[in-house]
């Protein structure tokens, strides 16, 4: 069903098959596993469910229940029709989550290929990509920069915004290694500090590596795009486009003030286009803005285009290199990848001759150029943007003239609002500057659109939500190696009873991570636990009573597995029923595995564009 894109009928039909599904298997979507033994989780199931799952070890599990890849199965028991229905269902149900050209599932403490030289290196990432960035990070920025290239090309924009951007890390690549003049904004003021100082250590290392060099054919392969401009603000679900463009054309002068030495971060003029771009106040300053990327770029006797599209990956998804504008040896880590990845904007002929003086002296009819290509409008990005932000994303996507495309990396689904949860747990709390006027408006995280709205039963519990966002992949390493964490879910159980005992009125409480605990004995367990919820750490524990829940540790691996298997059919309703918003608002979308599931977990992309994907893949070539 998968193997192309789906039509609108075919959306609309999945949908309702998702939705039945779940509905007829609530019990366990919803079940929390640390009552498998408060709440009798193991008697909820069929008895000859029972009596299956509970002859299998643990690599048996991840063979015949978790991983639909396995095609040769060795059953140990003759299983019921109904648990060989429910897991061909749920395996059905599920969008793919490893990405088209990826031929192997990296699990566990395996990594994807790009790190097989360096466990914590990206070998396809220039260097100053790499620092203050964990693998996970590198990995992601790398191939999602890619996609928002390609997206930028087919919508002829030149701007992106990045919302949720943290420490920058994407943001810079996108800038200072895509090309692309970049709005970044961000909660949380302290990570805009830490942006702005990595902002200023990137300029100033481009500039160290400008003055090193004497040949003005090499000047452009250290040239970057222009500064990110970075905005402190909370983006409010419930404000609309205007107020969303109206926070990324605010300016901060005291957070500017307090911006790194390295230059100055460029004024960004989403409706606006009066404000001319600010120059450095010295040639003692570290560069600020440079050119972004262009149509083609020259690469020895032959041009290159940096915005290629390939048709193995979907329209989305090209050859993950990209091209800088010269065939000489850039600037590299070890591995020799480019220090800086970037397209130029001068034609093959021009690149070489002209680089060092339009690049690095910005000029009114720079400003003119930047001022009219924003006209164009930009595409919005979130890396991972939680809970309700990415619904608020394609809302404004969809409402904002100016938003050209869209790709949308999802998380936190258990912080999504609902109608029957409008104040989910974990719920950052607005500040008391947002917008209040219009917090009556009935937009929620989930359902978005009228279809998923009109299905009976469509509702997604918290604890559903929050099982979206566990890792399968993960998950099958362990048990395929018989991991000593997996005992971690019935210490947990076990000690949930311990806690009901001694207090009836207090139900799954928080105790939070207690540090290697699959190394420590039970009794050690519920010493540094108890505490943690108000109770003596040297409560009496019944042995006997203890003891005989432990030797069921298989069991609770085997129903925990079961309602994993419905996390990734939990995840394909909160996203179809995004792209069911879109194609309600007549937008074509795509959902992409893009990243290395078992490297990232939430790894499905949603793009789309307001051109409509077929005519941006004519137009393409």
């Amino acid at each position: 069903m998968f193997s192309a894109t789906l039509t609108d009928e075919q959306q609309r039909h999945l949908a309702k098959n998702v939705t039945n599904l779940l509905t007829f298997y609530k019990h366990i979507s919803d079940s929390f596993i640390i009552e498998f033994f408060s709440e009798n989780l193991w008697e909820s199931l069929p008895i000859s469910w029972q009596e299956s799952l509970s002859k299998l070890s643990p690599p048996e599990i991840a063979d015949l229940l978790l991983d639909k890849t396995v095609t040769n199965r060795r059953y140990p028991s003759v299983w019921p029709l109904s648990l060989l229905a429910f897991r061909a269902s749920a395996h059905a149900l599920a969008y793919p989550r490893v990405p088209p050209d990826q031929t192997t599932l990296h699990a566990g403490t395996g990594k994807p290929e790009e790190f097989h030289s360096n466990q914590s290196q990206s070998s396809l990432l220039g260097h100053l990509f790499r620092k203050h960035v964990k693998p996970k990070k590198q990995h992601e920025i790398r191939r999602l920069g890619t996609m928002v290239k390609n997206l930028c090309h087919l919508t002829s924009c030149d701007n992106v915004v990045d919302v949720g951007s943290g420490q920058g890390h994407f943001t810079r690549f996108l800038s200072f290694g895509l090309g692309f003049s970049v709005t970044a904004i961000e909660a949380d003021a302290n990570l805009v500090s830490m942006a702005r100082k990595f902002d200023g250590q990137v300029r100033c290392t481009l500039e160290k590596e400008r003055l090193k060099k004497t040949d003005v054919g090499q000047l452009s392969q250290v040239v970057s795009g222009p500064s990110p401009y970075h905005v402190v603000g909370w983006v409010n679900p419930k404000a609309s486009w205007e107020d969303f463009i109206e926070q990324l054309n605010r300016r901060d002068d005291e957070s500017e003030r307090q911006a790194p030495t390295g230059g100055p971060c460029k004024k960004r003029q989403w409706i606006s286009m009066s404000a001319s771009d600010h120059q450095p106040a010295s040639e003692a300053q570290c560069l600020s803005t440079a050119d972004s990327g262009a149509p083609s770029c020259s690469t020895g006797d032959r041009t290159v285009s940096p915005h290629r599209v390939t048709d193995c990956h979907g329209p989305f998804l090209e050859d993950l290199q990209v091209h800088s504008c010269t065939s000489g040896p850039a600037l590299a880590a070890a591995d020799q990848t480019p220090l800086v990845k970037r397209p130029c904007r001068c034609g093959p002929s021009v690149c070489s001759e002209q680089s060092a003086s339009r690049h690095f002296n910005r000029t009114s009819s720079d400003s003119a150029g930047d001022r009219e290509h924003m006209g164009g409008g930009f595409i919005l990005t979130g890396l991972h943007a939680c809970g309700d932000l990415s619904a608020t994303l394609l809302r404004h996507f969809v409402s904002c003239p100016h938003v050209q495309g869209i790709t949308s990396v999802a998380c936190c689904y258990m912080k999504i609002t609902t109608e029957e949860n409008p104040s989910p747990p974990g719920v950052v709390v607005p500040p008391h500057t947002a917008q209040t006027a219009i917090a009556s408006r009935p937009d929620f995280g989930y359902p978005m659109s009228d279809w998923v709205r009109g299905l009976p039963e469509h509702q997604l519990s918290y604890k559903a939500r929050e099982g979206a966002c566990h890792a399968v992949e993960d998950y099958l390493h362990r048990l395929r190696d018989e991991s000593e964490q997996l005992k971690i879910h019935c210490y947990r159980a076990v000690l949930e009873t311990v806690v009901r005992a001694a207090r009836p009125d207090l139900r799954r409480a928080g105790i939070q991570t207690i540090k290697k605990a699959h190394t420590l004995p039970f009794a050690e367990y519920a010493r540094l636990g108890l505490p943690r919820v108000g109770l003596p750490a040297d409560l009496p524990l019944d042995q006997a009573c203890v003891e005989a829940m432990l030797c069921q540790h298989g069991r609770v691996v085997a129903y925990f597995s079961l309602v994993l298997l419905l996390a990734p059919v939990v995840e394909t309703l909160v996203l179809l029923d995004r792209m069911l918003f879109l194609q309600e608002h007549g937008i074509q979308s795509q959902l992409v595995p893009l990243f290395d599931p078992a490297f990232s977990p939430r790894n499905l992309v949603l793009v789309a564009m307001k051109r409509g994907l077929h005519e941006g893949l004519k137009d393409a070539g």
